[in-house]
């Protein structure tokens, strides 16, 4: 899970305004865009455009439709026009704020964010946007000062302690941060994560064995690094049931302590508490300096490593050095934009003549492999993989895992398997400020952008690091 920002479209009503042909059309173009049907709703945007080209807020919420259809400059040219004829309309730069995020503007977006709480300090959505783009410049403290400010006006924005928890767990401040952690199951997001019981949430006590069901919640990267809490929480309450997703069945179930493993809610059976795999590191007491089993608690199975070593035997060229990689993440996380390469950003590493790189890359973006004419052996595993169980063999036969933040990039270190793992300016809260290894994986070393959106000397530092 990771933190939104808050756009609307809905247009501003002055003090005794009343509704008229144009508002209503208005009206259906945000009702269009809000049911993401964006095509339509640009389509009729750009009508009402075509009649009163400088209308503020036409401009704005077509803006907005443009912005989410990949369309930055467009989006940032009109909304920019309808700020400039409406300068003081609050809603204009809180949105802009998240616009010029998107784009890359850091410094742009901060002082839109700065002009919407000056236009509006009641308005806690502003405060929350600007506190995003806080930690987007990593200025964490500042980020959390204006996650408190949004909170003081409306004290249940579960978006905005929830990036409070964020900014502090970033900063290594734990204790406070997986308290506020707590709020990110009344995230919109989070719906159908947890079953739906009145049950209470476990706080630890001791429990008769398989009365504790265990939640293996948010993305299957987030179940591999908080599985190792597993083994701890079974000491207190023996045989927890786990329910999962089936595609991380074949891993976990390695964990110890675990009794039973369900994939549906109707199979969890009678429970007396429940808690997800995220949960538990605030119980645990977690902080940087006591996470447990940083390493080796995940392993594939042998007869799968021998397989694979057979394959790659007969594919990759004798004398190569093999490398796996992982260039892209999928589509739909919320700051994938920012995460995500081409294949061909990886330039420095194809360019070794000593390696051959073994793609454990899943999803749309193995299309690229079609356009690599490089020298360096390319070797794409990527359709032949069926699950977890092998991808973790096959990590298992090469020298290092090259990737970006994913789910792979847990399964390496979870199995101690070495991992270069690049990272853009603001990462994920879990990998820290500040330093090149992590104490969740000892085999996972950091390569970090100096500045945000700029992957400039990251991949070439990735590269070198194999001599």
């Amino acid at each position: 899970m990771s933190s939104e920002a808050i756009l609307s479209g809905e247009e501003p009503l002055k003090p005794g305004q009343q509704r008229v042909a144009l508002s209503d059309v208005i009206a259906q173009i945000s009702r269009l865009e809000q049911q993401n049907r964006l095509d339509d709703a640009g389509i009729l945007a750009d009508r009402v455009l075509a009649a009163v080209p400088e209308h503020p807020h036409v401009l704005h919420l077509s803006g907005i439709i443009l912005y989410r259809q990949g369309k930055i400059a467009e989006a940032i040219a009109r909304m920019e026009k309808s700020i400039a004829l409406a300068p003081d309309v609050a809603l204009y730069p809180r949105n802009m704020c998240e616009i010029y995020r998107g784009a890359g503007r850091l410094d742009d977006a901060v002082t839109s964010g700065r002009r919407a709480v000056e236009l509006a300090p009641e308005d806690s959505r502003a405060y929350f946007n600007l506190a995003l783009i806080h930690y987007e410049r990593l200025e964490l403290e500042e980020s959390v000062r204006i996650c408190d400010k949004a909170l003081a006006l409306e004290p249940d924005f579960a978006e905005a302690h929830f990036e409070r928890a964020e900014a502090l767990l970033l900063g290594g401040k734990m204790k406070d941060g997986w308290e506020a952690y707590e709020w990110r199951f009344k995230l919109k997001q989070a719906e159908g994560m947890l079953p739906k019981t009145d049950k209470p949430q476990w706080e630890g006590q001791k429990l008769a064995p398989g009365k504790l069901l265990l939640v293996a919640d948010q993305g299957f990267g987030d179940c591999v690094q908080f599985g190792r809490f597993i083994p701890w929480a079974a000491q207190i309450a023996p045989a927890p049931v786990l329910a999962c997703s089936g595609e991380l069945t074949s891993i976990l179930r390695q964990i110890p302590g675990i009794g039973r493993i369900v994939t549906r809610w109707e199979l969890t059976g009678e429970f007396d508490a429940y808690i997800p795999l995220s949960g538990l590191p605030r119980l645990a007491g977690i902080d940087t300096d006591n996470i447990p089993m940083s390493e080796g608690y995940l392993h594939p199975k042998n007869e799968l490593v021998a397989h694979w070593a057979e394959q790659l035997d007969r594919l990759v060229p004798a004398g190569k050095r093999r490398i796996a990689l992982v260039w892209a993440g999928r589509p739909t996380h919320k700051n994938d934009k920012k995460r995500t390469l081409k294949l061909a950003q990886f330039a420095p590493l194809l360019a070794r003549p000593d390696v051959a790189i073994v793609t454990v890359q899943k999803g749309e973006q193995i299309a690229q492999v079609g356009s690599y004419f490089g020298t360096t052996p390319l070797i794409n595993l990527g359709p032949e993989i069926n699950d977890f169980a092998d991808t973790m063999a096959i990590l298992k036969n090469v020298e290092r895992l090259v990737t970006i933040d994913t789910s792979v990039a847990h399964i390496a270190g979870a199995c101690g398997i070495p991992a270069s793992l690049v990272l853009p300016y603001a990462p994920d809260w879990r990998w820290l400020l500040g330093r090149d290894d992590t104490p969740w994986y000892k085999s996972v070393r950091l390569f970090r952008q100096q500045q945000p959106y700029d992957w400039s000397g990251v991949i070439e530092k990735v590269a070198n690091f194999l001599d």
